[in-house]
């Protein structure tokens, strides 16, 4: 996807054996402080799904800009009783300029079984900016004629509230997540056009 805007900084985070890349490098930025291992979150991994996409599946076409850009579903199960939110990071580690963030939202329930409809978000729930240049969700669009780029749904329980303002940058939601998350799990879905 090319970008609009410049998103500044940061990191990756690995779930499981799985390399889970959300370099929020934003468009041509640098400097990557570390994220989560499975290590470092402990053994525990959530498992993600969606009734939309399927993991190591293509994005439909409905989901992205040559769609009508909806956000897809999304659930998780096996999140640990001390956790008390969770958080969603989704990003295109593909992008030309370094990974586009498509989206960041937190303070999701905690409850063992969760998710996101395509609609509206649970009640407090909050979004953060994405590199697009705006508030929440943006679709997959990547240049034309590109390989597919890939998109990493990554779901992170927090044992502690992240403390941020709605349209927070990635810059400051990625780390506020590390630094609290206990368990994380993620889906990979592709899109080319």
């Amino acid at each position: 996807m090319q970008c609009v805007s410049k998103v500044s900084g940061v990191g990756c985070w690995v779930s499981g054996a799985v390399v889970v890349l959300l370099c929020l490098a934003g468009c041509g930025s640098s400097g990557t402080p570390s994220v989560p291992t499975s290590s470092e979150v402990g053994t525990t991994q959530l498992a993600v799904a969606s009734s939309d996409l399927h993991n190591k599946g293509v994005v439909p076409k409905q989901f992205t800009c040559d769609g009508a850009g909806a956000r897809p579903r999304l659930s998780w199960a096996g999140v640990p009783a001390q956790a008390v939110e969770v958080a969603v990071l989704v990003g295109d580690p593909d992008a030309p300029g370094g990974t586009f963030v498509h989206w960041t939202v937190w303070n999701l329930p905690h409850t063992s079984r969760g998710g996101v409809a395509s609609g509206a978000l649970p009640p407090g729930a909050v979004e953060g900016a994405n590199s697009a240049g705006g508030t929440g969700w943006t679709p997959p669009c990547p240049p034309k004629g590109a390989k597919p780029h890939h998109y990493v749904f990554g779901v992170y329980a927090l044992r502690k509230r992240i403390d941020l303002p709605a349209g927070s940058d990635p810059a400051r939601v990625v780390p506020a997540v590390r630094a609290v998350a206990i368990a994380t799990g993620s889906l990979t879905a592709s899109y080319g056009r």
